[in-house]
């Protein structure tokens, strides 16, 4: 039976990702692939660099197994429409980030079921035959993102000019209100609210996912750096590396390993990990944007 999340998550993430479109041009996806470095980088951090950070800490935690392949699982989940919007908000490089979105949709077919099946046999003794549709998996990001960035830019590229430009400013409010409604309604509303008992219970698990959330990011920036990347590629990439998909976890978690236990890492990874990246970003674009400022005048 449908309930009103089947519609309001798609729904929502479709309306974020045509805000986000308003603000493209077509000529902006151009730098991506001409230079396809940034997304090389931002692939190898998200399907290499984070599961095996996930793998390292699970095996050194003293935590509960299922929290171990909870953790596994969201790392192996690369950052959605989330990642999208704080790139945007902080004026990162958006064409970038929706990229390696629709890039990272697919290559989660072969990713979560490899390091999930070997989280599971690694930490529980036990193997799940884990399958992700193809054809489900491309429907859903060329409704949710492909098709609705490129209807924003679209309208950007050829529509009315002046209400477009008008419309930028209060998005900058709406599509985040927007995403907020989503996490809301999910944690609090969604199966009774039974999420957020279970986030009071297990309050000792947010430590070691803040310290992966910002270590994640923080490295990220700096491989970037060194690897080449121009400041405002870095701090995309790390926000890239910051956001999970915990949608798709959660979905995994309860509707294919049936296991709420597992998900209940990525419901509270999602509990902060918008406002922490969000934070990081900032902080990592205005010191570290200076000084390459400071250092070319």
């Amino acid at each position: 039976m449908q309930n009103i999340g089947d519609y309001l998550i798609p729904g929502g993430i479709a309306f974020i990702m045509l805000g986000i479109g308003l603000s493209l041009k077509f000529k902006d996806f151009s730098r991506v692939f001409l230079r396809p470095k940034g997304i090389l980088i931002g692939l190898t951090g998200q399907f290499f660099f984070l599961p095996a950070l996930a793998f390292l800490m699970a095996w050194l935690l003293p935590i509960d197994p299922l929290h171990k392949v909870g953790l596994v699982l969201i790392a192996s989940a690369p950052g959605g429409t989330a990642s999208n919007l704080v790139t945007h908000m902080l004026k990162g490089r958006v064409a970038l980030s929706v990229s390696l979105t629709s890039f990272n949709s697919l290559g989660i077919l072969l990713s979560i079921p490899l390091y999930l099946n070997l989280a599971l046999f690694w930490f529980m003794g036990t193997e799940s035959e884990i399958s992700i549709g193809f054809l489900d998996t491309f429907t859903e990001i060329a409704y949710t993102v492909v098709l609705p960035v490129v209807a924003g830019i679209l309208l950007n590229e050829y529509g009315p000019h002046k209400l477009i430009v008008k419309l930028q400013e209060p998005l900058r409010f709406i599509l985040p209100a927007v995403l907020f409604l989503i996490f809301g309604y999910h944690i609090f509303l969604e199966d009774g609210g039974s999420q957020t008992t279970a986030l009071m219970a297990n309050y000792g698990l947010f430590i070691p996912l803040i310290l992966f959330n910002l270590g994640t990011m923080i490295i990220g920036y700096f491989l970037s750096i060194w690897a080449g990347m121009r400041h405002d590629g870095a701090y995309t990439i790390s926000i890239e590396l910051g956001l999970q998909n915990a949608a798709l976890a959660i979905f995994i978690a309860t509707q294919v390993l049936e296991r709420s236990e597992i998900s209940l890492v990525a419901v509270m990874y999602s509990s902060f990990s918008f406002f922490s990246t969000l934070l990081i970003a900032w902080l990592l674009k205005r010191k570290y944007g200076k000084s390459k400022l400071a250092a070319t005048s």
